[in-house]
């Protein structure tokens, strides 16, 4: 993929890039190096300083930064706000408590004594350079629930993005500049994923952090494995939203339509299979699909759009592939499955669409769907519903709509994935910990939980 901004709502292109040739990559890894050795002694006071007025900065230019992000991948210029909105209080979470997550501990003094010390404590210290290579999706989110833990630790970011976000990606390197932080601190990287392996090789990189495809995730992994360096990968999703018969049905419907849409329902946490008990699959089938069927197509920098066009050519026929699929293996589409009318010819429009009746062998069955393509299931009971639940390889979040307190406690048992969501929709949260498992990635981002990823956990032993 060509390093450029192609506004998927009509495929020009608007800009393109140069990749950077071996000898600035080296410029700019030696310069983390050195800016590593100097930002690692700095304060947390002087830290949280720069993060608070980075995150001010973002503040005051997030309508530009909101436009910039909907030309170059789609969405709807509201949530492109929003998203920066979220990325500054973020940071400013960040600034505010990094201290207290990385304070010094000290283990119990039974425990000291019986080692033989007359004092031990834990101390997190930073590990150096971190490369980060993220997605197009969100792309001031992803990278910012990366750089503000990591900057505050005390590491220095270099930044892979998404080639078809490069305007994105070179503002928050200069966010970052014109905030105070000293050159070096956080680097973008305009490279293309050949030149992944190279960098992260280098012995001057310390890690790794990857969201992405499970492919993209697999070859970052087994690289940082051969060099033994630390990785935390957040991966695809396929999130259940089940509902059960003690829930508000009229609110879990029209919660569905948000959680399966948001982002053109190009989201890793988006609910994307539907399981409803059949006591009330009926009421909310006709509820939840009507209510797809309502939304506004149409271009994203219109604010009363709600579902703009998918980021590339190539994703939105990734879709069709798996609606086409579907449909011929026997599902019904109970509403969309097609290019919506008016943008047949323009842009990388899809329909919202819902689709039931859906057996193991289709793809859609074990595949995400990248997309407002929603699949429904109609479960028997909590023992179905749970099996359902599970039957993906991924393991990211889920949500489940019910108001008794057994069934929460077989969720929260049975259920695998790295978040449980009781009446309400899977969202990220600077202080609550969010990744998976199984397919869907490991390790920890946000909270205490994502600083402490890339720091050395150091025991310090006095003697007595």
């Amino acid at each position: 993929m060509p390093i450029a901004t192609v506004n998927p709502a009509n495929g020009e292109t608007l800009k393109t890039y140069d990749a950077l040739g071996a000898e600035e990559i080296e410029r700019r890894l030696a310069r983390a190096e050195t800016t590593f050795r100097a930002y690692r002694t700095t304060s947390f006071a002087e830290r949280a300083r720069l993060l608070h007025k980075a995150a001010d900065l973002l503040d005051e230019e997030r309508d530009d930064i909101g436009r910039v992000m909907t030309t170059e991948m789609g969405k709807p210029v509201k949530q492109a706000r929003a998203e920066a909105a979220k990325c500054a209080k973020s940071m400013h979470w960040y600034a505010d408590h990094a201290e207290e997550l990385l304070a010094d501990e000290e283990p119990a003094d039974s425990d000291v004594k019986d080692s033989g010390a007359s004092r031990v404590l834990v101390r997190y210290r930073p590990l150096g350079p971190v490369l980060a290579v993220m997605p197009w999706n969100f792309p001031l989110w992803q990278v910012v629930r990366f750089a503000a833990p990591a900057l505050m630790a005390g590491n220095v970011g270099l930044l892979k993005h998404a080639s078809n976000v490069p305007q994105t990606a070179l503002y928050l390197e200069d966010l970052f500049r014109r905030a105070g932080f000293p050159e070096g601190c956080f680097q973008t990287l305009l490279i293309g994923s050949g030149a992944v392996e190279d960098v992260l090789r280098d012995p001057r990189v310390k890690a790794a952090t990857l969201t992405g495809s499970e492919p993209a995730g697999r070859a970052v992994a087994s690289v940082a494995g051969d060099e033994v360096k630390k990785t935390v990968l957040e991966l695809g999703g396929s999130d259940p939203f089940v509902v059960m018969p003690s829930a508000d049905v009229e609110r879990a419907a029209k919660t569905a339509v948000t959680a399966r849409v948001q982002n053109n329902g190009q989201s890793c946490i988006a609910a994307k299979r539907f399981i409803v008990h059949t006591d009330v699959f009926d009421a909310f089938a006709e509820r939840f699909a009507a209510g797809m069927k309502a939304l506004k197509v149409g271009d994203p920098l219109d604010e009363d759009t709600d579902i703009g066009p998918l980021s590339t050519e190539q994703g939105r026929g990734d879709l069709e592939e798996l609606v086409d699929d579907a449909v011929e293996s026997g599902a019904t589409v109970l509403c969309g499955g097609e290019r919506p009318e008016g943008f047949t010819e323009r842009g990388w429009y899809y329909a919202p669409t819902v689709l039931t009746d859906i057996t193991p062998e289709m793809r859609v069955h074990q595949e995400e769907t990248f997309g407002p393509v929603a699949t429904l299931y109609r479960a028997a009971d909590l023992d179905e519903a749970v099996a359902l639940a599970n039957d993906t390889p991924f393991g990211l979040s889920s949500n489940v709509w019910t108001n008794d307190e057994a069934e929460v406690d077989r969720f929260v048992r049975d259920l695998e994935a790295g978040g449980v969501f009781f009446n309400g929709m899977t969202a990220s949260h600077p202080a609550f910990p969010f990744g998976g498992v199984k397919r869907s990635g490991y390790g920890r981002e946000l909270s205490g939980h994502g600083i402490r990823e890339f720091c050395n956990i150091t025991t310090v032993w006095h003697g007595a």
